[in-house]
């Protein structure tokens, strides 16, 4: 009859239905995470300075696109590697260079469903000099990535790639230089790495001595670091009449 207390559940379950609550009795789904943050994970959640994290993709994303060099780590026969290579980023993904003879290159072609890696970047921004030796410190910002390692085999995912990789080291490089060719092409293998797991660290701000050492007779503060241009050389075979392209002049 209408007024009872299973009309009265009814009437709530269809509520909760339509506006996306499970119904009384049904365990609440596990919350996503916004689209624009990654989810935490035990791995991406750091145990220092755990407040220094972050998941925000747009932070994690400015991190890798400013790095030029990553370091990419593996296991191999039971020991850790970590090896320095360049890499860019194409939306949700890290593309790494590599030759076809490299070792990470030939264990994602061995290796089912792939390689497990951890590929990380760390840009130092200033260097922290404190009264105390035990509160030196720099500011940083750093990305952690954790995933499997697939080798790009298809040829136009690899031209792709490989110009991401040029123009990740200088803007606009790629329209600016002769592709590779065919032979090239072949002793150049690159892998790919999806940004599913991944995490941000940073650090800012200045000195933190203790109390106790503030009267100390030692300097103390922040020392800036700076990235950019120099002056570019011209190579000693270059064709009389070739400008300086822009890319390189501007700003």
């Amino acid at each position: 009859m209408p007024g009872t207390t299973q009309d009265a559940r009814d009437t709530q379950g269809a509520r909760d239905a339509i506006q996306g609550a499970a119904p009384q009795g049904v365990a609440e789904p596990s919350p996503q995470p916004p689209a624009d943050t990654y989810a935490p994970t035990d791995r991406t959640v750091p145990t220092r300075s755990p407040g220094r994290a972050s998941y925000d993709k747009e932070s994690v994303h400015a991190i890798l696109d400013e790095g030029y060099v990553c370091h990419l780590g593996f296991v191999r026969d039971g020991a850790p590697i970590v090896l320095p290579t360049l890499y860019g980023r194409v939306g949700e993904r890290l593309y790494v260079h590599g030759s076809t003879g490299s070792r990470p290159l030939r264990m994602t072609g061995q290796a089912d469903p792939g390689l497990p890696v951890c590929l990380t970047v760390t840009h130092v921004d200033a260097l922290i000099l404190a009264r105390s030796a035990f509160h030196h410190s720099i500011n940083y910002r750093s990305v952690v990535v954790h995933g499997i390692a697939h080798q790009v085999t298809d040829p136009d995912e690899k031209r792709m790639a490989l110009d991401a990789l040029v123009d990740h080291v200088v803007a606009g490089r790629s329209a600016d230089s002769r592709p590779a060719n065919t032979k090239e092409l072949a002793a150049t293998a690159v892998i790919r790495v999806d940004l599913d797991e991944v995490s941000a660290k940073v650090r800012t701000g200045g000195v933190n001595d203790e109390p106790e050492d503030l009267a100390l007779p030692h300097w103390a503060g922040v020392v800036p670091l700076r990235k950019g241009y120099e002056t570019p050389v011209d190579d000693a075979e270059l064709t009389p009449g070739i400008q300086l392209p822009a890319y390189l002049t501007a700003g």
